[in-house]
C-alpha cells in the first residue's frame, strides 16, 4: 500500500514537471503554440495513470506553479481559472477510468467527458472571476476560449490520450496499482 502511494507521488511529480515544461516546447510553434493546450496532456495522462486524486492536485497546481515563477499564464483570471479547469480535468478522467471498463471506448468517454466537464469549470471560473471584478463573460467569449481557439489542442488530446494511455496501462506495467 505505501508503496503504491509513493509511486503514485513519483508518477504525479514527473507529470507536474511535464506540464512545467510542455509549454516551453509548444511555445516553440508559431500561432498555434498556446492553442496546443499543453497543461491539459501531463494532467490528463497523471489522472488516467495515477487516479482522480492525484490529477486534481497535478491539475490544480500546475498553471499556479507556472504563474508563480514564470508569470505565463498570468495569475488572475488566467491561472486562477485554469487551475479549476485542469483539476477537473483530472479528476475526471482519473475517477471515470477507474469505474469503467478498461477497453478502448471507455478511455475516449473517460476523456472527452473530462474534457467537457474541464471547459465547463473553466467558463464558469471565468465567469464569476469577470463578474466579481466588473468585467463580463460571454457566451461567445467561453465558445471562442473553450473550443474555438483550442481545436488543435482538442484534436491532440483526442489522439495522443488514448494512445498513451493504452500503452501505459498494461497489466505488467501496472501491477502496482490496486
Amino acid at each position: 500500500m505505501k508503496r503504491n502511494r509513493l509511486i503514485r507521488m513519483i508518477l504525479a511529480a514527473f507529470f507536474l514537471a511535464l506540464a512545467y515544461v510542455m509549454p516551453f516546447l509548444t511555445g516553440q510553434i508559431p500561432e498555434i503554440g498556446a492553442m496546443l493546450c499543453p497543461l491539459h496532456i501531463p494532467v490528463l495522462l497523471c489522472g488516467f495513470i495515477c487516479g482522480g486524486p492525484w490529477g486534481l492536485v497535478v491539475g490544480f497546481i500546475a498553471p499556479l506553479l507556472r504563474s508563480f515563477i514564470l508569470g505565463m499564464p498570468p495569475l488572475f483570471p488566467t491561472a486562477f481559472c485554469m487551475a479549476f479547469e485542469l483539476a477537473a480535468y483530472g479528476l475526471v478522467a482519473g475517477l471515470m477510468h477507474k469505474f469503467l471498463p478498461k477497453k478502448k471506448p471507455f478511455i475516449y468517454v473517460s476523456l472527452l467527458t473530462a474534457m467537457i466537464v474541464g471547459r465547463l469549470v473553466w467558463g464558469s471560473a471565468m465567469f464569476i472571476c469577470l463578474g466579481v471584478t466588473g468585467g463580463t463573460f460571454t457566451f461567445a467569449a467561453f465558445m471562442a476560449g473553450a473550443f474555438t481557439n483550442a481545436i488543435p489542442g482538442i484534436l491532440v488530446q483526442i489522439v495522443l490520450i488514448p494512445v498513451l494511455v493504452m500503452a501505459l496501462d498494461h497489466p505488467k506495467l501496472m501491477r502496482w496499482r490496486d
